[in-house]
C-alpha cells in the first residue's frame, strides 16, 4: 500500500478541480487525482461559453434571468454571488491565457436560451477545451501540485466526522493520501443514463461517497436534460451536444413536418418538454435543428467543432437539417455546500457539478456551470488559505485489498443509483437499468 501526504487534496480535473488549485496558496503541497486522463471531464466538452455580467447595470438582470430559469427554487444568496463575481473569474481567465472571441474592444457576446441580452463570452464552440488547456498548462507550471491520472477514489478518510484524506485506486494497487484538506471536484451522474452528453467516466463517484459517509445532499432530483443533442441511432451511450449557443445565433427548431412549434430560447426544460410532446405527436425519433438560412461562412467560422464532428458523419449543417433529441446534460443538485463550497463534514469541500451550491434552482440557466465552477473553487481556495494552518489531522490509513477497492467502485454506483430511484418519476425509466 502506497501512502501520500499532502496539505490539499483534489480530485477531478475539471474547471473546478483546476481553478481551486491554481487559486490555493503556493507554499501548499497540493495532489490532484483524476480518474483517467486529465482532459477526460466535462469542461473539457463544453461548446457554448460562460455567463457573465455585461456590466454593473447587467447584474440584477442576471440575477433575474438565473432565478427565473431555476424556476425560483434557486438559493438567491448564491445566485447573487454568482452574478457579482462573474466579471473578476473572466478577467481572471483571460489573464490565464483564455483567448475569448473577441469584436472591436470587447467580447463577442452570444445569447442563449433565457437570457433576456446577449452575456456569454465563448472561444468559438470550444470554450471547456481552450479553458481547460489554460488552467491545466497553468497548473503544469506550479512546482507545489502534482497530477495522479488513471487514480480512481473510491473513499474519503472519516476521523469520526472529519475528512483526512481519501482511498483511491492507482495501478493495480490501493493507495492512501492523507491530507488536511479534500476538494471533491468529480462531476456529475451522466454514465448513469441510458445516453448523456457526458463522459463516459462521470457516474457520481463524489456524491456516493458523501451518501457513504452521511454527508448532506440536495436536489438529486434535479437533472437537466438538454434539448439538442445529435440523433444517431448507432450510439450506444455518449451523445454529441449541439450547443445552445447555435439556437442562440438564429438556429430554428422544425419537426420532421418542416413546422416550428417551440421558441428555440426558452429555458431548457421549456424546450425539452415541447420537443418530447412533438416526438410522440408526429410519431417521429427526433426534431430538426435548422441552420441552412445562415451564412456558411459564419456557421463554419463561429461553430467549427459542431461542423466538424456533424461532417464526419456525413452531414453538412450548412446545407442539411441536423436531428436532434433530449438527452440527460446536468445535475443541478449534489453535495450540500455553503457559500463557500463546504460541506457538512468538517476539512471536506465540493466544487462543480458534483456539488450543489443551489445556484441553478431546479433548472440551470444555460452557460451558468463554467461559471459556477471558477467563482465557487475560488471561494474554496480563499477560505482554504486562510484556514489550513491552524488544521491538523490524524495520519488513518486504510487496509485495503485492490478486489476490495474494486468492489467498493461498484457498490458506489449502486448507491447513487438506489438514491435516484428514490426520486422516482421519469428519471427511472432514463437511467440504464443494466449496470
Amino acid at each position: 500500500m502506497k501512502k501520500y501526504k499532502v496539505d490539499v487534496l483534489i480530485v477531478g480535473t475539471g474547471v473546478a478541480g483546476l481553478y481551486s488549485a491554481i487559486n490555493l496558496r503556493s507554499d501548499l503541497n497540493i495532489m490532484i487525482i483524476t480518474k483517467t486522463s486529465a482532459k477526460t471531464c466535462n469542461t473539457y466538452l463544453a461548446q457554448g461559453g460562460i455567463s457573465k455580467a455585461k456590466d454593473l447595470s447587467d447584474m440584477k438582470l442576471f440575477i433575474e434571468d438565473t432565478i427565473k430559469a431555476g424556476m425560483y427554487k434557486n438559493n438567491e444568496q448564491a445566485v447573487k454571488v454568482l452574478a457579482e463575481e462573474s466579471i473578476e473569474n473572466i478577467q481572471n481567465l483571460t489573464k490565464l491565457g483564455v483567448n475569448f472571441d473577441n469584436k472591436g474592444s470587447g467580447f463577442s457576446y452570444t445569447k442563449e436560451g433565457a437570457h433576456r441580452i446577449s452575456r456569454i463570452v465563448h472561444c468559438t464552440d470550444e470554450t471547456g477545451k481552450a479553458v481547460f488547456e489554460s488552467l491545466y498548462n497553468r497548473v503544469k507550471e506550479r512546482q507545489n501540485i502534482k497530477i495522479l491520472e488513471n487514480t480512481c477514489l473510491i473513499d474519503i478518510i472519516n476521523d469520526e466526522g472529519t475528512c483526512t484524506g481519501g482511498v483511491a485506486l492507482y495501478k493495480n494497487n490501493v493507495i492512501n493520501i492523507s491530507s488536511k484538506v479534500t476538494i471533491l471536484a468529480c462531476g456529475g451522474i451522466g454514465k448513469l443514463f441510458k445516453n448523456s452528453t457526458n463522459q463516459e467516466t462521470i457516474e457520481g463517484n463524489g456524491i456516493a461517497i458523501a451518501l457513504r459517509n452521511n454527508v448532506y445532499i440536495q436536489d438529486l432530483n434535479y437533472i437537466q436534460f438538454h434539448p439538442t443533442a445529435l440523433y444517431d441511432k448507432n450510439s450506444t451511450f455518449k451523445r454529441f451536444l449541439i450547443s445552445e449557443s447555435v439556437r442562440g445565433e438564429g438556429g430554428k427548431l422544425i419537426n420532421i413536418n418542416g413546422e416550428r412549434f417551440v421558441d428555440e430560447l426558452l429555458p431548457r426544460n421549456v424546450v425539452t418538454q415541447a420537443i418530447k410532446k412533438e416526438l410522440i405527436k408526429t410519431n417521429s425519433d427526433y426534431v430538426y435543428l435548422d441552420v441552412t438560412h445562415l451564412d456558411k461562412k459564419f456557421i463554419k467560422k463561429r461553430f467549427p467543432l459542431i461542423y466538424s464532428e456533424c461532417l464526419k458523419r456525413r452531414l453538412d449543417i450548412t446545407k442539411e437539417k441536423i436531428p436532434v433529441i433530449p438527452t440527460q446534460h446536468y445535475l443541478m443538485g449534489g453535495i450540500k455546500v455553503d457559500l463557500f463550497s463546504k460541506t457538512s463534514m468538517e476539512n471536506l469541500y465540493a466544487c462543480g457539478e458534483t456539488s450543489c451550491t443551489g445556484v441553478h434552482g431546479a433548472n440551470r440557466l444555460a452557460s451558468n456551470s463554467l461559471l459556477e465552477g471558477l467563482v465557487f473553487s475560488k471561494r474554496a481556495a480563499d477560505q482554504i488559505n486562510k484556514n489550513i494552518d491552524n488544521i491538523k489531522v490524524k495520519e488513518i490509513y486504510n487496509q485495503m485489498s485492490y478486489e476490495e477497492g474494486l468492489k467498493l467502485c461498484k457498490e458506489n454506483i449502486d448507491i447513487v443509483i438506489r438514491e435516484l430511484t428514490k426520486v422516482g418519476g421519469d428519471i427511472i425509466n432514463e437511467l440504464d437499468n443494466s449496470r
